[in-house]
């Protein structure tokens, strides 16, 4: 349907942990979006506000950070023993580019509670009251993700006592199961801890993992960093993030993600890079104290090229399954051992992830690895965009 100038597609506006995003069900996208390519790219920027060189998206429903700049499309899953299918879209926010390379793990929270909202889980598997586990296939890497919903009188319950750090508000608790997160071989090189050699940085001993997301972890030491920093600490240096970001593009050609170190700019989404240290107190974003005592490890993480407030579901995923696998680096910083669980600091506060490695044959893999979120609907109904959107 369409007015004199806009188009308009029904939409919905979702927290989940700590990003946001818009979200759609795949038959409610124009014809011309609802298959891969520039003209669904063309439509989710638009919706987003980007590229934008302000670096605001004013103009659209991104809110000029990277755990608020996604999209999601949702739609009957097409794979045996699944609900949906589940794919997500970073929006760059200054460059014309929809990066489709990785998952977000904090929406993944927010896949099941709207495959239910949307009408996309059979009505004979919604109790009165329970727990619905809505099976996810996660379409940009292939692999499966369980969201177990609660349902109060026969309907999602979003409001609780759940309190997750890095989200103002209480909510619901939503365990999310992350099933066999590593893609592939869980340590690309081959190693536990690789020389990462940046031209005009430095050589670094690094973990590159490749579970939940792939990502390159680094003691903050060798950064000259404490693990304690928070946001502004960091994304107000820019030759700290240029420094960052080199970092990031050659372990990307390290791990085999890019062939070139031009591609890593079109591909920022994925690899993450942290640095990781021995617990320490700390004052969080928040103003709360998280006691040394609290935690196993401290993790700081770069989405899109900055520092996150909090935590990227993924690279959780990513830091529980490094923290379970003996003689990695952030193995080495949460005290060396076997673990199943690590509780880590972050900028915002603590989160625990469950996790357990086993060496194999084909070498170390997770089976899965489990946390807690929270998330629900902050609005419904239509998104409007230009209505020449596709010719631009």
């Amino acid at each position: 349907m369409t007015t004199s100038s806009q188009i308009k597609v029904a939409a919905t506006y979702m927290r989940g942990g700590t990003s946001k995003g818009v979200f759609f069900k795949l038959t409610d996208l124009p014809p011309a979006a609802q298959k891969p390519g520039q003209a669904r790219d063309q439509l989710l920027m638009r919706v987003i506000g980007s590229p934008d060189p302000y670096g605001k998206q004013i103009d659209g429903m991104g809110a000029a950070t990277s755990s608020t700049s996604k999209t999601v499309i949702v739609s009957k899953s097409t794979q045996a023993d699944h609900d949906v299918d589940y794919l997500f879209g970073q929006i760059s926010i200054d460059k014309p580019f929809v990066d489709w390379s990785g998952n977000c793990g904090n929406l993944s929270a927010a896949v099941g509670p709207f495959a239910i909202h949307a009408g996309l889980i059979d009505a004979e598997r919604i109790p009165d009251n329970g727990i619905v586990q809505v099976r996810v296939w996660q379409a940009n890497i292939n692999k499966s993700i369980v969201v177990h919903v609660p349902i109060s009188h026969g309907q999602v319950q979003e409001t609780g006592h759940f309190e997750l750090d890095g989200v103002t508000f209480a909510a619901a608790e939503i365990q999310v199961d992350f099933m066999q997160p590593s893609e592939g071989v869980m340590f690309p090189t081959g190693n536990l801890v690789d020389k990462l050699d940046v031209p005009d940085v430095g050589c670094f001993e690094a973990t590159m993992i490749n579970a939940g997301i792939p990502t390159i972890f680094i003691d903050a030491q060798a950064l000259d960093y404490q693990g304690t920093e928070l946001q502004e600490e960091i994304n107000n240096d820019e030759q700290a993030l240029a420094r960052f970001e080199k970092i990031r593009a050659y372990g990307a050609l390290k791990m085999g993600l890019i062939d070139s170190i031009d591609q890593a700019q079109s591909r920022q989404h994925t690899p993450k890079v942290a640095f990781v240290a021995k617990p320490k107190s700390y004052l969080s974003s928040s103003g709360k104290s998280v006691d040394a005592k609290q935690i196993d490890v401290l993790v700081r993480a770069l989405s899109m090229g900055k520092l996150h407030h909090a935590m990227m579901g993924t690279a959780a995923v990513a830091i529980a399954a490094a923290s379970c696998v003996p003689g990695t680096l952030v193995n080495r910083a949460a005290g060396g051992g076997e673990m199943e669980s690590v509780t880590f600091g972050h900028p915002s506060g603590t989160l625990k992830v469950g996790a357990k490695a086993l060496h194999s044959d084909q070498g170390w893999l997770v089976e899965k690895a489990v946390m807690s979120r929270s998330a629900r609907i902050l609005m419904e109904g239509f998104v409007r965009v230009p209505s020449n959107v596709f010719a631009e």
